[in-house]
């Protein structure tokens, strides 16, 4: 069997098709890969590091304003799919999956127009230009919140979850906090606002520090690459309590996630999969700066469930965050409710679930 997998641009797009990849490595040691991305793209530096075949081309977004940059982006696009074609026919694939971000545009439509069986994946609630142009043209579109069903065909769309949630259970998560300098025996809370960090969150818990100090329970502070040297100076200022751990980054997240007893983040779609999967509560606080507030969107499907809270983050102070905290944390009934909720919204075996779907596919397509 061979695939051809295609996503890029952020690593919402780019985690689940490596975590799709590795579990289809895990039950099927026969298949080859190819995966098409973008040179300057995430994925150029991910997808090797993986072992996989990486071939890419020159695509870039529309911009949602009038521009001639968009007549250049259609030039990119064509010839993307000339690029595409050529890759598909020397590579010879039984199936095309695209995971989101514009380079899968050209990639999958040029699959289609072969007649090679395609799949997208949608991460979030409310779908990206590319998977509502590409959804015309697909043979199905696997989703993960059941929200963003209105905005596709429903014969052609099927849920299946996100495949990065079957990579975080099963973890030992004595074994998480213990790596991140936790103890193990008093509350957890992580609180992040994504790899790169967020300013907003950041400000709101560097002014809840001093409070943090009397509590009984613990928090683990992720504050991105970025902002990390900042923050330890101001947290050196008001004095870094013994029970709050300050790191730039965590390499082992599906571990040290598995040891948390409540999260607080943003609402991309990759993070709500592996919460959900684990079934941890959490207080989401959505990024009001991405394309069609999809994370509000994303959040509320979550909030709207019981599985969270929802901050926005033109509520977000120091108070409202401890106080959202410990709301939840401080009340074993509603934790435990909570907990039973998350997990019911959570799809820990969504990568095996896509695999059966391609290989139906695949199965169809030979008759």
């Amino acid at each position: 069997m061979k695939i051809v997998v295609s996503g890029g641009g952020t690593g919402g797009h780019i985690y689940p098709a490596l975590a799709l990849i590795r579990e289809i490595q895990k039950v099927n040691k026969n298949v080859e890969f190819l995966y098409i991305g973008t040179q300057n793209g995430l994925e150029s530096k991910l997808v090797p590091r993986e072992n996989i075949p990486f071939k890419s081309i020159h695509i870039t977004g529309f911009k949602r304003k009038l521009s001639f940059e968009n007549v250049k982006t259609v030039f990119r696009f064509l010839k993307g799919v000339q690029d595409s074609k050529k890759m598909l026919k020397d590579f010879n694939p039984d199936i095309v999956i695209g995971t989101g971000g514009y380079v899968c545009g050209p990639v999958v439509y040029a699959a289609a127009k072969r007649r090679i069986p395609t799949v997208i994946h949608e991460q979030n609630s409310v779908p990206g230009l590319t998977n509502k142009f590409l959804s015309r043209y697909v043979n199905k579109i696997a989703i993960c919140f059941e929200e963003a069903k209105e905005f596709f065909p429903s014969e052609k769309t099927v849920f299946t979850g996100n495949p990065r949630a079957s990579e975080v259970t099963g973890k030992d998560g004595m074994k998480g906090r213990l790596s991140a300098g936790l103890s193990i025996t008093k509350p957890a809370v992580l609180i992040f606002g994504g790899s790169r960090g967020a300013r907003p969150i950041n400000e709101a818990v560097v002014k809840a520090l001093p409070e943090f100090a009397n509590k009984a329970y613990q928090v683990l502070y992720v504050t991105g690459d970025v902002h990390y040297e900042d923050v330890k100076k101001e947290a050196e200022l008001v004095g870094n309590p013994n029970n709050v751990v300050i790191k730039p980054f965590i390499h082992n997240m599906p571990e040290v996630l598995a040891g948390m007893d409540l999260v607080v983040s943003r609402a991309g779609a990759t993070t709500l999969a592996e919460i959900t999967s684990l079934g941890i509560p959490s207080i989401l606080i959505p990024s009001p700066y991405v394309t069609n507030n999809h994370q509000e969107k994303n959040a509320r499907s979550l909030s709207d469930h019981g599985a969270a809270q929802l901050l926005l983050e033109k509520e977000l102070t120091s108070n409202t965050l401890v106080g959202h905290i410990e709301k939840i944390l401080l009340n074993q009934q509603t934790i435990e409710e909570m907990k039973q909720k998350s997990k019911k919204m959570g799809v820990p075996d969504a990568a095996s679930r896509l695999y059966k779907v391609m290989e139906q596919l695949i199965k169809e397509n030979k008759k």
